[in-house]
């Protein structure tokens, strides 16, 4: 839910997009959305939530326009890396745009429910490496937003939350079970129940967030990752993460059977072969990101 903390002024980081139309497949091509705006560069897809003067809060519109670009990413095969970020100088996502909630009644509360369920299911299935780079407030469905992404990095300024309890309502948007995956049942509780507001060096030991940055580094070092994966093989990555968000929800023993079948699958492909050769031949990798010859 969207929130205001008065004495804490996180300060975010600007990608400097400027609205244009796209220009075709590859860096410097720039689309605007009508709550998000979304860029290409070097083979990384760079969508920037773009309402800050409700600090990015989560309406429907801006569920269609992440939707669509969600598709986008998945069918272009020039994107192999999803970086999701804030516009403004406060806020990654504050929240659900409760200015929307006076004209719900409980079975459109369930369905706008629903909706942010289905989007950011869509997210994290999505095919490709998602970064969250979080820029300052990230909370109730911000929160949930970025805990739908594969991982966080954050600013020093970044506050996560979930505040719906002060709204005398509960998250709607999966955060809850997303969170206790993350940090474990008890915790969870106590930052749903309290709504309490934690920072980013917090949210690094309890294993919400992957890195902390200094607010004028976030940008850089998230890009910096971004390309490094944008390099990799593109069909490796979608194996690990397969295996990865499997392995959460099954033993250890069908866990570890999903892994070897999945480096058979790996093994027979081409980028195998240009991996294993580049290691020998002491060069870097030329992977096309397929995994049959």
């Amino acid at each position: 839910m969207i929130s205001r903390y008065p004495e804490v002024e996180p300060r975010a980081m600007q990608w400097d997009l400027a609205p244009a139309a796209i220009q075709g497949k590859g860096g410097g091509v720039t689309r605007t959305f009508e709550n998000i705006l979304f860029e290409v560069r070097d083979r990384v897809g760079v969508a920037t939530f773009n309402r800050p003067k409700v600090l990015n809060a989560l309406n429907p519109g801006t569920f269609d326009d992440l939707e669509q670009i969600i598709h986008l990413a998945e069918k272009d095969d020039s994107i192999r890396v999803l970086v999701l970020t804030g516009a403004g100088e406060k806020a990654f996502i504050a929240g659900a745009d409760i200015t929307e909630f006076p004209n719900m009644n409980p079975l459109q509360a369930r369905a706008f429910g629903e909706r942010g369920q289905d989007v950011f299911f869509q997210l994290e299935q999505l095919p490709l490496p998602v970064i969250a780079c979080v820029n300052g407030f990230a909370l109730g469905g911000g929160c949930e937003c970025a805990m739908s992404c594969d991982f966080i990095y954050a600013s020093e300024n970044a506050r996560f939350g979930m505040p719906e309890v002060n709204l005398g309502l509960v998250p709607g948007f999966g955060g809850p079970q997303r969170l206790l995956r993350l940090v474990g049942r008890a915790k969870a509780k106590e930052l749903c129940m309290t709504g309490e507001m934690i920072d980013a060096r917090q949210a690094l030991q309890l294993g919400l967030v992957a890195k902390v940055f200094p607010p004028d580094q976030l940008v850089e070092e998230t890009m910096k990752v971004a390309k490094v994966l944008a390099a990799k093989s593109a069909g490796v990555l979608r194996c690990l993460k397969r295996v990865i968000d499997r392995g959460v929800d099954v033993d250890l023993k069908t866990g570890c059977a999903l892994e070897a079948e999945t480096f058979g699958i790996c093994f027979a492909g081409e980028d195998a072969r240009e991996g294993v050769a580049a290691f020998l031949e002491k060069r870097k990798p030329q992977f096309k990101g397929t995994l049959t010859s």
